[in-house]
Parts: structure tokens; C-alpha cells; sequence
């Protein structure tokens, strides 16, 4: 396995303390992986193998089990009259109803260190709150990042410009699901293996979960967000747009569809703020998409689409490293990124290529308009373009998502 240093460093300090870790993401992100990480770590730590127990309920081994009570029981009838602390790591939990209320009686009843995931972050919602309030930490893991594709790929970070460049065209290429990174697949291949992905998580984490009658509806929905991917985008477009096309949809459809895509993390909503205002807006926002490669395997490679498409991967990379992102608005200007940490502030222009000097007015002006301290880059795939302007940092993208530090 490979190790997912991201995420281990995230879960690690946790181990042993009185909180449920919940570990959520896409199907087939590598949310198992990590899970069997973690029991490797407790290993490491002396734990006896006999006082973890790991169930993963996608498995027929685990059938039977389908509600909160046989997970009690079953459980109980390992811990009841044991010794010592046990460690249960739960894999596709939301398989289980009502599992919240046996993991909830298990912090009550037991000695016991649990570790859960997930494939719907409606597991982190109400139902989680209800029952968990206060007593759980929650981690998203995502498909690979550009430096997880070197590990991946057993590759030095340390090599040339022009390698680093052409390997991150691949990355573009092929997506970030572990999956697609084990073996040398053809890129019809690899989205075959992502439309199968695409597939599931569509039936069993949307259509299954939220009772979606209209699939083909749903469909419809996904591709028109996922080709306009960047775009400002909300429900109303959407219906819009099918209104257009002589077909009326209630607004209200197209907001639980998207609900539901964006529950079963295939999608992502990104709020916009104004800048000078300090405060969320609540129109115009975008979506962006978990992973590029479902893109790709449901609607073909885009080159048009590649504006979007860097976008998304900037925006994924300032998540993984903790920031909340935002869409940001500049007086009458928009900004594609502001990112907070803290009491840090990233703002990031994201482009193709500086082409002209309408292209690089466009990119600067906004980012040169914020009178504050704060880093600011203007990110892109030019490979000519080399001047900083004004304090405002330009980076091949490529380098933008392999910097150490952006302060």
C-alpha cells in the first residue's frame, strides 16, 4: 500500500482520543486504504491484533448485518467480557441503518476507540449531529494530488521543469482515483474503470439513497454541470437551460438533484465573498467536481474545457491542505479563489494561458485592485510567461501544486 501521508498525519494524533473518526469521500477514493493504514499504525503501537476489529460492509462476509442492533450484538459478542481497549474500524458504514445509534451505545457501553467511513456526507449531517454531537472528527479523503501521483508512480519530485510539466500533463489526463494508478492503462481504460466508479456511486450513493425516480433526468443534470465546470452556476440556470430546450423542470428537482450529487461527493458547491465586505453571497457560485476523470469518462476529453478543468485542481489542492475556498468578488471583478486558513489568505487567479496583454489584464487587475498583504498568484499552464507583476506571483501550475508553502 501506499502510504496517504496527508491523511495519516490528519488521523494519527487522534488515535485514542474519546472521538469518533469519521473518514469520508468519493467511492474508490481510498478511504479503505487508509482505514487499513490506521490498523497498521495501532499495530505499530502494540495493539493486539485480537482488539481490532474490522468489519467492511460492501463485503458478503457482513450481509447479515443490517441494521444498528445486529451491529450491537455482533459486536458485543467480541468486547463483552474482554480486557482492555478495542479498536473498531467500520468500512462503508452507511450500509448499516441506523448505525449512528450502535456506534453511539458502543462510546457508551465499552472501551473502545472507533474509526468509521463512508461514501455520502449526509452520514455528517443531521443524523451524525443527533446522536454525535461534539464527540467526532470528521476527515474527506480525495483522489490522489499531483505530488500522490509521483509517490504513486514511484517518481522523484526533484527533476526538471520540463518533466514535472509533462507528467502533470498525464495527471490532467488520467484523473486522481488510486485505481487507475496501479497498473500502465490506456486512457480508454482508465475511463472505463472511472465510468464503472461513475456508475455506482451514481445508483447506490443518489438514485438508492434519495429515492431518484428520474435518473435519466439526473444524468442530464451531471453532464450539464460537468460541462460547465467553473462556470457561476445554481439551480435556476439549470432549469433555465432545460426550458430552453422545451423541457420543464421545477427548480426545486434540480436543487435536490444537486443536493444529492454533491452528498455522494461527486460534485462540489463553492459559495462566493466579497472581499471588501467580508461576507458570503449567496448567488452566482460554481461547482466543481471530485475528480476530472468523471468528466472524461461520461462525456470524453474537452480540450475547451480546460480552463474549468484547472480550476478544479486548484481548488481540490487548496482543500486538501486545509483552507475553506471561495469564489471571491472584487467590487465589479471576480477573483477565481480566496482561500482561508486561519489567519492566513491565499487569492488565486486561475487561467489557460497568458495569451495577450487583454489575458493578462484580466488575471492581474482584480488581484492588483486588494490593498492587503496577503499572497496572490495568477496560476496557469503558459509555458513563456515568467514575470511576477506588482507582488502578485505567476506559477506554472504544475509548480503551484508542488510548492511547499504558498506564504
Amino acid at each position: 500500500m501506499i502510504e496517504r501521508e496527508l491523511y495519516m498525519e490528519q488521523i494519527i494524533p487522534f488515535i485514542d482520543q474519546p472521538f469518533v473518526k469519521v473518514i469520508a469521500g468519493i467511492r474508490r477514493c481510498g478511504k479503505s486504504v487508509v482505514l487499513q493504514l490506521i490498523s497498521e499504525e495501532l499495530l505499530r503501537k502494540g495493539v493486539d491484533k485480537s482488539h481490532i476489529v474490522y468489519m467492511n460492509f460492501e463485503s458478503f462476509e457482513w450481509m447479515d448485518i443490517k441494521d444498528a442492533k445486529a451491529l450491537y450484538t455482533h459486536i458485543g459478542s467480541i468486547i463483552k467480557g474482554a480486557e482492555g481497549k478495542f479498536y473498531i474500524l467500520l468500512d462503508e458504514i452507511q450500509e448499516v441503518e441506523n448505525w449512528e445509534k450502535a456506534v453511539n451505545s458502543f462510546m457508551v457501553d465499552w472501551n473502545v476507540d472507533i474509526y468509521v467511513t463512508g461514501s455520502n456526507s449526509r452520514m455528517l449531517s443531521s443524523e451524525l449531529s443527533t446522536y454525535l454531537a461534539g464527540r467526532y472528527v470528521d476527515f474527506h479523503i480525495m483522489p490522489l494530488s499531483f505530488k500522490e501521483y509521483f509517490s504513486f508512480h514511484d517518481l522523484p519530485l526533484e527533476q526538471e521543469k520540463a518533466t514535472i510539466r509533462e507528467e502533470f500533463r498525464k495527471y490532467l489526463r488520467m484523473g486522481g482515483f488510486p485505481a487507475i494508478h496501479t497498473a500502465d492503462y490506456s486512457y480508454d481504460a482508465i475511463y472505463k474503470i472511472v465510468y464503472d466508479i461513475y456508475s455506482s456511486v451514481i445508483l447506490r450513493d443518489t438514485v438508492q439513497r434519495h429515492g431518484i425516480r428520474n435518473v435519466e433526468l439526473l444524468e442530464r443534470v451531471v453532464k450539464f454541470v460537468f460541462d460547465n465546470i467553473g462556470n457561476r452556476l445554481n439551480a435556476k440556470n439549470i432549469a433555465d437551460y432545460f426550458k430552453s430546450q422545451q423541457r420543464k423542470v421545477d427548480i426545486n428537482t434540480i436543487y435536490n438533484y444537486l443536493n444529492a450529487l454533491e452528498r455522494a461527493f461527486i460534485i462540489q458547491r463553492v459559495q462566493r465573498y466579497d472581499i471588501k465586505g467580508k461576507e458570503l453571497l449567496q448567488t452566482n457560485e460554481k461547482y466543481f467536481v471530485s475528480d476530472l476523470s468523471l468528466i472524461y469518462a461520461v462525456m470524453g476529453y474537452k480540450d475547451r474545457l480546460i480552463a474549468g478543468a484547472l480550476e478544479n485542481l486548484v481548488y481540490w489542492e487548496m482543500r486538501r491542505r486545509g483552507y475553506e475556498v471561495y469564489i471571491g468578488k472584487q467590487d465589479d471583478k471576480e477573483v477565481d479563489f480566496v482561500a482561508l486558513c486561519r489567519d492566513e489568505k491565499l487569492y488565486v487567479q486561475v487561467t489557460y494561458q497568458l495569451a495577450s496583454q487583454a489575458t493578462i489584464d484580466r488575471e492581474y487587475t482584480p488581484l492588483l485592485a486588494i490593498n492587503d498583504h496577503y499572497p496572490k498568484y495568477v496560476v496557469s499552464m503558459d509555458e513563456v510567461w515568467q514575470d511576477n507583476i506588482e507582488g502578485v506571483k505567476h506559477k506554472h501550475i504544475s509548480e503551484f501544486l508542488l510548492e511547499k508553502d504558498w506564504r
